[in-house]
């Protein structure tokens, strides 16, 4: 395993960390963890060198935080790093701040976090940052010795990083960075702003939610004419690691095997030369020529009052894309139960406040049922109906 050390972050951090959001669930029901499947992947990541380890009040329904310092009671607390997340949206009122930092203390069993983020900063939520002088408390904290590094998580604009990164003193931020969103969202202004501001980087979504490990056909034969003993998975992994100012790359890995290839992906990592550039570029070009929903799956916006499953449905639709498999879609989507398909979408808008990539949303539920009904109508008796 590598480790990286910055002059504001001494510690010996790995370069690749274990992320809380996509821990295995039973039934698809997000707060079903499986704690034994995620001690398993707890014990095998100490065991490729993984120190850290990344949670959020909101993951896994509110189960992430107990669920993920339980895996971790077995080991020593000053061998690993803690990341946890104050919920910005649900802060109405100062003393709030407070409220949610001591139940994330009393949920995670800890008397301090290595790193402390501000979740999920955008235009809105730093307005409520600013209205209820959060930075400030956490400040507090940190005095206190209850929060070792502070920093945020972030989803909007370069122009707005730079403003955040200016008004206040952080130790650190976390980003969204891949090589699909190196130029989409301009992830290559947003990484820049922080190293000129000499801020570690810590990596969220470098394969995009698995959409960079699943590629289409088109998109993966640039990457495997350059290596083709390599993974297309590992790709994603190395683009985000390669870059010098970053501290640690996230990955919410499901499985031993991928903890594994994402570690070997890590070790030894250099700059991608000319030839792997061109790679994943071309790579990122065809990817959208497929015209797939760019959804990571985070599923932030499963607070849907119909309840739709959308990330489950963009899913469906993207491995479609993929390879233009009709019954590949029908097999996919007839495990969607049928209250939660796009069908029932009733066009709130209520997803969309919540996305992060700022995913048209109901638009693209519109394309999937037009699709499922294409294919319905079309099916073989065999099939089954939709």
């Amino acid at each position: 395993m590598e480790y990286r050390r910055f002059e504001t972050i001494p510690e010996k951090v790995s370069l690749l960390g274990l992320g809380g959001m996509r821990f295995p669930v039973l039934d698809d029901q997000p707060d079903r963890v499986i704690e034994e499947g995620v001690q398993a992947l707890v014990d095998h990541a100490v065991s490729r060198g993984i120190t850290y380890f990344d949670t959020a009040y909101s993951y896994h329904g509110g189960r992430s935080e107990e669920v993920l310092t339980r895996a971790l009671g077995k080991y020593q607390r000053d061998t690993y790093y803690l990341a946890d997340k104050l919920p910005i949206w649900l802060i109405q009122e100062e003393g709030d701040t407070e409220r949610y930092f001591q139940e994330q203390l009393e949920r995670c069993r800890t008397e301090y976090f290595d790193f402390y983020l501000v979740h999920s900063l955008d235009r809105l939520k730093y307005a409520i940052c600013e209205k209820f002088h959060v930075f400030d408390k956490l400040k507090q904290f940190q005095a206190e010795g209850k929060i070792r590094h502070l920093g945020f998580s972030f989803h909007d604009t370069p122009e707005l990083l730079e403003k955040i990164v200016t008004d206040h003193q952080w130790d650190f931020a976390q980003i969204q960075l891949n090589y699909l969103d190196w130029e989409m969202q301009d992830a290559k202004g947003q990484y820049e702003i922080l190293v000129s501001h000499g801020l570690p980087c810590v990596v969220m979504e470098p394969s995009r939610g698995g959409a960079l490990i699943f590629l289409p056909e088109s998109a993966a034969k640039s990457l495997k004419e350059v290596h083709p003993e390599a993974s297309i998975g590992s790709w994603a992994i190395r683009f985000a690691a390669s870059k010098p100012g970053v501290l640690c790359v996230l990955s919410g890995m499901e499985s031993e095997d991928i903890i594994d290839d994402n570690a070997a992906a890590v070790t030894g990592v250099k700059p991608f030369d000319r030839r792997e550039q061109q790679a994943v570029e071309k790579a990122a070009e065809n990817f959208m020529k497929n015209k797939m929903i760019p959804c990571t799956g985070c599923a932030y916006c499963r607070e849907c009052p119909k309840e739709v499953n959308i990330p489950k449905i963009f899913a469906a639709y993207n491995q479609y894309l993929a390879g233009r498999d009709n019954f590949q879609f029908y097999n996919a989507y007839s495990k969607i139960k049928p209250e939660e398909r796009a069908v029932n979408c009733v066009k709130c808008g209520k997803c969309m406040e919540r996305c992060p990539q700022s995913i048209p949303i109901t638009d693209n539920l519109a394309t999937v049922q037009k699709l499922a009904e294409q294919i319905n109508g079309n099916r073989p008796s065999n099939w089954g109906e939709l």
